[in-house]
């Protein structure tokens, strides 16, 4: 069962690369979303940030007793975040017009996720394994409006137009 919970909660094993494995992860998590973005299912992203969520909320424990408090490996959370940063986000124009959008939600989302700003911080200290979450929810949803904020100032960029 530990060996299952790794897995899970190392997104595949994307949050035992050595160096920066939330970068990591939230990068490889890129590559199911464009998948969903191509077909324009928003229900699907929500469902995958619930249960990306929910997964945390099951390895928790075992990846506190086995790598310490909030451990770099456990990349569940920034599955969850980075999959919020795309919601309700189509995919519109060329594929380099994709590229531009996905690149600059992973870029939004890690800004949010390593400084913590704007209480991301605070919501990190919540107990029992909540802030190990909620502050990902939270980078993704502060990632998810400047990203549409973005796109709304300049459609073409990102090929809305």
């Amino acid at each position: 069962m530990n060996s299952l919970k790794l897995f899970v909660g190392s997104g595949c094993y994307s949050g035992l690369f050595p160096k920066a494995p939330g970068t990591a992860g939230s990068l490889i998590m890129l590559l199911p979303l464009y998948f969903i973005l191509q077909v324009n299912a928003t229900w699907l992203i929500l469902l995958i940030t619930l249960a990306c969520s929910l997964a945390c909320f099951w390895v928790f424990g075992y990846f506190e007793e086995e790598f310490g408090t909030d451990p770099g490996q456990l990349v569940m959370d920034e599955w969850a975040g980075q999959s919020l940063t795309f919601f309700s986000v189509g995919l519109a124009g060329s594929t380099e017009h994709h590229v531009i959008i996905l690149l600059t939600g992973f870029v939004l989302f890690r800004f949010f996720d390593v400084l913590k700003p704007l209480g991301i911080k605070k919501v990190q200290n919540l107990p029992g394994g909540w802030g190990i979450f909620a502050d990902d929810l939270l980078a993704g949803l502060y990632a998810l409006l400047c990203l549409k904020t973005l796109i709304f100032v300049w459609p073409n960029i990102f090929g809305m137009v």
